[in-house]
């Protein structure tokens, strides 16, 4: 083979090569475009957030009477298996059958054990904005395992929850600064971990078993 035909067999396949690359780059240009354009239009399409008041920001989920003399707030995650492990303990309801009024629950978000614990959180406060909170809450420590967002909607479906609502509050992050409130508020106060619990603003060391919220009940309510 001559050399001439050489060089030119080169230049074909040089040829050939920078056509290929030149094809790929202009498929992987094609696929960026795509994926903008369904960014775009997922960001026009999905549900917008309404900014929170005051008075929502303020609002809690609470357990009891608002004048009760004695406040358990708890830091809580539904991704978390010593959250619901105390859930499941019934201490809850072993309080509230023994001190009735006297004693309120509050529960505030501290997401922070696994990935779809915040979404999680968000769904709470969803259900919250319709008043049924703690009958969400049980549902999702029954299925703590299964908290995608899907899973979420249906859970809310099951409840009897207005489904158009929750879905929009859920897909639109309508409750994102409630639960980072909530998660700031747990950071700032140095709590260590979740479940985590204040009785009348004092904290607790570890979940607190019936007997120990009883005598921390018992001492407040003597105080007078």
């Amino acid at each position: 083979m001559s050399r001439e035909n050489r060089k030119s067999q080169k230049q074909v396949r040089q040829e050939k090569l920078r056509a290929q690359k030149s094809k790929r780059q202009w498929i992987g240009y094609g696929a960026l475009a795509l994926i903008l354009v369904a960014v775009v239009v997922w960001n026009f399409s999905r549900p917008k957030a309404q900014p929170l008041d005051e008075t929502r920001l303020a609002s809690n989920p609470t357990l009891g009477s608002d004048s009760a003399k004695v406040v358990i707030t708890e830091y809580g995650d539904f991704g978390c298996t010593s959250c619901r492990a105390w859930h499941n303990a019934g201490i809850m309801e072993q309080v509230i059958t023994a001190y009735g009024d006297q004693v309120q629950f509050v529960w505030k978000d501290f997401p922070v054990i696994t990935a779809q614990s915040p979404k999680a959180a968000e769904a709470g406060q969803c259900a919250h904005d319709q008043g049924k909170f703690w009958e969400y809450h049980d549902t999702l420590y029954e299925n703590a395992r299964t908290l995608t967002a899907d899973n979420l909607k249906s859970y809310a479906v099951q409840l009897g929850l207005d489904a158009e609502q929750f879905n929009t509050c859920l897909d639109s992050g309508q409750n994102i600064a409630k639960v980072n409130q909530n998660l700031d508020e747990a950071r700032s106060l140095g709590l260590p971990g979740t479940p985590s619990f204040l009785v009348n603003g004092k904290k607790l060391v570890g979940p607190p078993s019936f007997e120990t919220l009883k005598s921390t009940i018992d001492a407040i309510l003597a105080d007078g």
